[in-house]
Order: structure tokens, then sequence, then C-alpha cells
């Protein structure tokens, strides 16, 4: 068994998440010269499942690269990622204000998947789960696009929204995992992390 995981994520949601389910963690960030952005990067005609749980698996690897260099003790390690789609189109996070009012003038009167992947590296055991949620959106006014943009929560968050945040004004129906949308499914991840061996509070 071991007393706390290492969480590979630079969300406050998801520390907040582990938190609400009783799991104690040490962040493992990147260094400064690491490109993780790079790591998001959609290959062409790849689809939304797949993308999320290569992105997520890549996430990984970087983060046990880093464990090793750092020489820091061994325990299991978390990881996750979250894309918005619609159909087959992939909305990661806004490059700027502009591309997320794109973003939610795509998403707006429409129902689309939030894809969150979540994996567990345990010794060499690799344990890996797909969270698959639908979020319906009201039509929203161009007023409206621009008041949440100017608000500068899209940025940083896939789909260039969040749905813990002002969004929820604009939300009609959510099916699946609410905790998911928010970037962590907790009923996935805690299933991953008792089979990995992390003891719960």
């Amino acid at each position: 068994m071991s007393d706390f995981v290492y969480l590979a994520s630079q969300s406050p949601r998801r520390r907040q998440l582990l938190e609400q389910i009783g799991v104690r963690y040490e962040l493992l960030l990147p260094d400064d010269d690491e490109d993780s952005e790079a790591l998001e990067e959609v290959h062409p005609g790849e689809a939304p499942a797949a993308y999320v749980r290569r992105v997520t698996g890549l996430k990984l690897d970087a983060a046990l690269a880093r464990l090793k260099r750092r020489g820091l003790p061994a325990a299991p390690v978390l990881c996750s990622d979250t894309t918005v789609a619609l159909g087959r189109t992939i909305y990661g996070k806004p490059r700027d204000a502009q591309d997320a009012a794109r973003m939610l003038r795509e998403l707006s009167a429409h129902t689309h998947r939030v894809l969150t992947a979540v994996a567990v590296q345990a010794g060499r055991r690799r344990l890996a789960d797909l969270n698959d949620s639908r979020v319906t959106f009201a039509a929203m006014t161009p007023a409206q696009i621009r008041a949440y943009v100017a608000s500068g929560e899209p940025l940083g968050k896939a789909g260039a929204y969040a749905v813990q945040g002002r969004a929820a004004a604009h939300i009609v129906r959510i099916a699946g995992s609410y905790t998911g949308i928010m970037g962590l499914p907790l009923h996935e991840t805690a299933r991953l992390l008792q089979a990995a061996g992390v003891r719960m509070q």
C-alpha cells in the first residue's frame, strides 16, 4: 500500500477533487524547460477518445521520467487529461480570447462530449480508464460570449469553459460525470487508485 500518489497535473481542480475523496498527493509538476503543450497536438484524423488516451499516456511517461530524474521516492503516479469534442472536432485549450469566443460560438446550442482519460502507473503496471460525458449548452448571444470571455475563465480550459464556474449559467443538461467534466472523474479515479494500492483516508 502507498500512503500517497504523485499528481502530475497543474490543475487546481484536480487537487481539490483528490482531496474530496481523501487521497494524499504530492505534486509532480513539469520543469521550466519541458514543453507540455507540445504533447497536446492533435494528429490528423485522430478520434477524440484515442487522442485523449494518447495524450494522457504521453503526460504520464513525461512524469515518470521527471520522477526518475529528480530521484524521488517511489509511489504511484496519477495523470489525467480532458478534451471537449463536437462530432470528431477536438476542442483543446483556446490560444487566446478570440479563439475562446470561436469555440463558445460553435458549442452554443449544441450537445458536446467531454472526455477525460485517467492513468496511474504503479511500478510496472499501468492502469487506465476513460470517462465520456455529455454537456448541452443553451444558445449564447454574442454579448453573453463576450462577457464570459472577458471574465478570463475560458483561458486554459478545454473547450473554453469551466463547468464549475460562470459557464454553468449556460448549461442546460449534463449526462455523465460532473467530476469528469471538471477534469478528474472520481469514480474511475478511485477505482484505479485502489487497484494501484493507494490508501484513501
